[in-house]
């Protein structure tokens, strides 16, 4: 099963049937300069030192009219922020819609990710074009995308190789 991250941020998971469906990946990267097309962004990589994230929801796209893949509240939505960006780690329930997802990021049809946030603390530089996030507001959920507004993420399947590995070193 798969979650999905909200807002546009690109990360890959990989999945594990040893484990369940899991997915990993990284919805937002730091000090990576993005375009979005009528101007650039950067994410601090303090931006969310002080952020809400109490309860993040992982969707398909943003949207609200499909079901949750995993939410931080229930545990089965788990982040953690290092010097590459926000990387989240989900164990997707068991359904149709999360064994469709979780099918396409193993096949690699689906490989970015998104999030959606509120922003405190942010400065532009209008010579450049550039927007510079700071400091979020709050974290509402973290998708995975099929159009990423930023191509550095990325989410992926785990692999069983990669977890047996992991948990050798554990």
């Amino acid at each position: 099963m798969e979650k999905a991250v909200k807002e546009i941020r690109l990360v890959d998971m990989r999945a594990s049937e040893e484990e369940g469906m899991v997915v990993e990946g990284y919805a937002a990267v730091f000090d990576t300069v993005t375009d979005l097309g009528w101007m650039h962004e950067v994410i601090d990589r303090h931006a969310f030192d002080n952020a809400d994230m109490s309860d993040i929801v992982m969707k398909y796209n943003h949207e609200d009219s499909i079901l949750p893949m995993a939410r931080t509240r229930g545990g089965s939505l788990t982040f953690s922020i290092d010097d590459h960006g926000l990387k989240i780690r989900a164990e997707l329930p068991n359904t149709t819609q999360n064994r469709d997802i979780y099918i396409l990021i193993e096949n690699r049809v689906l490989t970015k990710m998104s999030f959606a946030f509120t922003v405190r603390t942010e400065e532009y530089d209008y010579d450049t074009d550039t927007r510079k996030i700071l400091e979020f507001d709050k974290i509402f959920d973290v998708s995975v995308v099929d159009v990423p507004a930023y191509e550095t993420t990325e989410i992926y399947a785990r692999s069983k190789e990669e977890y047996e590995e992991e948990k050798r070193q554990y």
